[in-house]
């Protein structure tokens, strides 16, 4: 956590704007705008009382119509939960995460309210998707606002849709509801360093959309590489390695290759028709 808004800005933005006076101060807008991502933990989970507390918060975050689309599953039993870390990642620290919950997308429930209702579910096409998925990513972001302002520390795991099958299996996750994202939560046992983001003049536009990737990009990964250098580098067995690694090569080598490749036959197996 910074001192103020602006600090937090500055340490996010090569080009932070001027924030008013009146923003300065406002912890809520310090705390999204100074976050980092928790992978430490202390090793007590977090009480389940405290989780269903944030879960209603997280839920009571907007929703597209009011169809309130998205479920969350808080993970208890020791064996799930280690079979769904064993899932989400290799990466070593997911092993030591105290409290994991799945933020799930549900069109199922707005098809049996218009079987309760006698009424044709007349849109049964990709917005119906679509909905669902928005509404749990809101619901997600909002899970990561209240835990961390409850003195937690988190991390979203999109992984778990690399192995959708199965931990919808594992879950009882039925027809037309299926993960989108788990949540790492815990105590922190050390403070994180907060990631630069691209440009704003790269991000935010004003009336009309506008781009120079190729200038954009490059200053951005100048500027990431002096504040956060990678300290690995992304399947090196088969690119090499570089001298200048940067964030653009690390983007690219990511979605260069294969990922997620049946997820959509995923979604049409949960009864999704995504025309």
């Amino acid at each position: 956590m910074t001192n103020g808004l602006s600090d937090a800005l500055a340490a996010r933005f090569m080009d932070a704007p001027e924030v008013p006076e009146e923003l300065q101060d406002n912890p809520v807008l310090q705390g999204i705008a100074g976050r980092a991502s928790c992978r430490a933990f202390l090793p007590e989970p977090v009480p389940l009382e405290v989780l269903r507390a944030l879960s209603a918060v997280a839920l009571s975050s907007p929703s597209k119509s009011d169809l309130q689309q998205r479920d969350i599953v808080i993970v208890e039993d020791a064996a799930l939960k280690e079979r769904l870390v064993e899932l989400v990642s290799p990466q070593a620290w997911i092993a030591e995460v105290p409290s994991l919950v799945v933020i799930c997308a549900n069109n199922r429930r707005q098809r049996q309210v218009h079987k309760m209702q006698g009424l044709a579910f007349a849109n049964d096409h990709l917005d119906a998707f679509f909905n669902a998925s928005v509404d749990a990513g809101i619901a997600l972001a909002s899970f990561v606002i209240a835990a961390e302002a409850a003195g937690l520390g988190c991390c979203p795991i999109s992984t778990i849709r690399n192995h959708a099958q199965e931990a919808s299996e594992l879950l009882g996750l039925p027809e037309h509801v299926f993960p989108v994202a788990a949540l790492a939560l815990g105590y922190p046992s050390g403070k994180g360093q907060i990631s630069p983001r691209l440009p704003l003049r790269a991000t935010v536009h004003v009336d009309r959309f506008s781009e120079d990737v190729a200038t954009d990009v490059a200053a951005y990964d100048a500027h990431r590489a002096q504040v956060q250098p990678y300290r690995t580098q992304r399947s090196a067995e088969r690119y090499g390695t570089s001298d200048a690694y940067t964030w653009s090569m690390d983007k690219a080598r990511q979605y260069s290759l294969p990922e997620r490749a049946d997820f959509g036959a995923f979604i049409k197996a949960k009864g999704f028709t995504l025309d």
